[in-house]
């Protein structure tokens, strides 16, 4: 090797690694009694990475679904990627008119554009992270537990319009 080819090579390697004294983003720490609760009728949703500390690139949510809870109507996104690692009991994905039982240790991946929906069919809670890219989402939440916040139950029109509000529909081949 020549030694300009070893200086551009060095060169290359030295900026592929990147300056410790640099200093970057603070890191998010979230204990298990930390977090954001949100409770939307039989799911308790603790967000765990609202993006603000991703530069929006990133949200993530634990959820908790009880026993016998339906989940949303089947949907698609038009701006994000949901995944959802189920961490305890069994979770019913639809995704079309195609339905997985996930059980603990399952990742599902939903990309943009599909059809999908779960629900817990089970006597047993059931716990799930999930992963929204970016974090889009996590607003939808929030406003969905500020609708119910005077007691009044959602109905599937109040769902499907803030759905709406973040680049979501209905899969209404699928409803």
């Amino acid at each position: 090797m020549t030694d300009e080819a070893k200086s551009n090579q060095k060169s290359d390697q030295s900026q592929a690694v990147p300056n410790a004294s640099v200093a970057g983003p603070g890191v998010s720490v979230v204990g298990p009694e930390d977090g954001e609760v949100i409770v939307m009728g039989t799911t308790r949703m603790r967000v765990l990475e609202d993006g603000s500390h991703t530069g929006h690139r990133l949200g993530m949510a634990e959820s908790v679904l009880a026993p016998h809870t339906p989940g949303p109507p089947q949907h698609r996104h038009a701006r994000h990627d949901e995944g959802f690692y189920v961490i305890s009991g069994t979770v019913r994905f639809t995704v079309g008119d195609e339905e997985h039982e996930a059980t603990a240790g399952t990742f599902v991946m939903v990309p943009r554009g599909a059809p999908h929906t779960f629900a817990n069919l089970t006597g047993q809670p059931a716990v799930m992270l999930s992963t929204f890219t970016p974090d889009l989402y996590v607003q939808y939440f929030r406003d969905l537990r500020s609708m119910a916040a005077d007691g009044r139950p959602l109905t599937p029109r109040d769902t499907i319009a803030t759905m709406s509000r973040y680049a979501t529909e209905p899969a209404s081949e699928f409803a």
